[in-house]
């Protein structure tokens, strides 16, 4: 008797998490290019010979072309997909960082004006870097996984001080401000390659099995996102923007991000200098203080979209399941004010930590933008969210110099910072009502 062959075995891949990978490992990278001149900063104010609030200048600096640059970013993600575009700010944004250690070699007031203008298009070419991590996770992951892994790229600006302010700090002790640049525009580099052989899209992907797509496309993955097409791309128009910001849901939504980005700059400008200027560390101890928060900004990050997910698993609405981790966030976001109460530096970094954590646990902005968002426009609807939230980028770093100046005390900049997450409260619990898709009116015309 013949024996019958068995059924071969068919494994599904898990080449998703290959990708989401990629996207945290290029994020921190990011994070950590736009914290570099923090870490640096005390010692770029002492060596120029500038007040805080030039400091504060220089440090909005990329926020104004970041915002600027989110529109046009969007439509090119749109009409080029997300590799290509992506790709090109990687590369961009890792020579605008090189190139900002030769800064030290000039005369201080041209070395302002050179680390102002690199910031600025360090701030351009990074415009595109979050509209695309959203896109990719879009089309890579199901609806019920899809907080998780936008939560987890997101904590990569925390895990940039974990794991890169340390290493900054102690370049600056041990050589100087501007090597910090050099190392991190170099790691940029090696970025871009990793990325350009990791990153496809799914059904382009050489080792993606047909079971993995059709787990991710029976959860929602929006597969077709880079997918040729034979149907005309929906093409940029300003009707299209203005749906998008007078729809309320999505105003909220941008309201909240704004707001969460405030507590997010303070902590990658003036936080190493509070450390350094207030508490009076070292650039090196300044260093492994921002680290010790930014752990518990990863872990609320993670724990946030993993409570989210599970909540929507178990039958939850999206709406409660987005918004109880951002409510609960915030709220203990809001302690950093105590710092202005309490002395022991241990106290301070604990209340830090604490502080992180809350927003780490709220930061699902871009889980939110990516279950709202119309199918037809993700990439422009992605750099809208993230130019109203960036917005923050231009006025928190300068808000702060003008109170550190002022006063001479970052008490109020602390006050300041918490009014932020306050304010993300009101806004998801009062403007933003149920969260579902918005479809757009005559989306397919030009």
């Amino acid at each position: 008797m013949e024996m019958q062959a068995k059924p071969a075995i068919v494994q599904q891949s898990h080449v998703r998490y290959a990708i989401l990978a990629t996207i945290f490992l290029l994020t921190t990278i990011n994070f950590a290019d736009r914290a570099a001149i923090s870490v640096a900063g005390s010692a770029i104010k002492t060596a120029l010979g500038i007040s805080p609030v030039t400091l504060g200048y220089i440090f909005s600096a990329f926020g104004w072309s970041y915002v600027f640059a989110q529109i046009p970013g969007g439509a090119l993600l749109d009409r080029y997909g997300s590799k290509t575009v992506y790709l090109a700010s990687i590369i961009g944004w890792s020579a605008c960082t090189f190139a900002s250690g030769f800064a030290s070699f000039m005369a201080p007031a041209s070395a302002v004006i050179a680390l102002f203008m690199l910031r600025l298009g360090l701030g351009a070419v990074e415009a595109p870097s979050f509209p695309a991590n959203a896109r990719l996770v879009a089309a890579w992951f199901p609806d019920s996984e899809r907080g998780t892994a936008s939560a987890i790229f997101n904590s990569a600006q925390y895990a940039a001080l974990i794991l890169f302010a340390p290493l900054m700090g102690w370049i600056v002790d041990r050589f100087s401000w501007h090597y910090v640049f050099f190392v991190m525009g170099t790691l940029g580099f090696v970025s871009a390659a990793i990325f350009a052989k990791v990153v496809h899209a799914p059904r382009r992907h050489p080792h993606v099995s047909q079971s993995e797509l059709d787990h991710i496309m029976r959860g929602g993955a929006q597969i077709q996102l880079d997918a040729p097409s034979a149907t005309p791309k929906t093409a940029f128009s300003w009707s299209i923007v203005r749906q998008l910001l007078g729809n309320r849901m999505l105003l909220g939504i941008y309201i909240g991000q704004y707001c969460v980005n405030g507590l997010t700059y303070f902590f990658t400008t003036w936080f190493p200098v509070y450390l350094v200027q207030a508490k009076h560390l070292s650039y090196t101890q300044a260093g492994f203080g921002a680290a010790v928060p930014a752990i518990a900004g990863v872990a609320g990050g993670i724990i946030g979209g993993v409570i989210s997910d599970r909540l929507i698993k178990r039958g939850h609405s999206l709406t409660f399941s987005r918004k109880l981790p951002i409510v609960i966030g915030m709220l203990c976001a809001i302690s950093i004010v105590l710092c202005n109460f309490v002395t022991s530096l241990t106290l301070v970094i604990a209340i830090m930590s604490l502080s992180f954590f809350g927003k780490g646990l709220g930061a699902l902005g871009w889980a939110v933008v990516s279950d709202a968002a119309p199918r037809e426009v993700t990439g422009l609807s992605g750099s809208i969210f993230n130019m109203v939230g960036n917005l923050a980028g231009i006025v928190t770093p300068i808000v702060i110099g003008y109170i550190v100046a002022t006063t001479g005390s970052f008490d109020l900049a602390l006050a300041f910072v918490a009014a932020h997450a306050l304010l993300v409260v009101v806004s998801y619990t009062m403007i933003v009502g149920p969260i579902r898709r918005f479809a757009l009116r005559d989306a397919t015309a030009a």
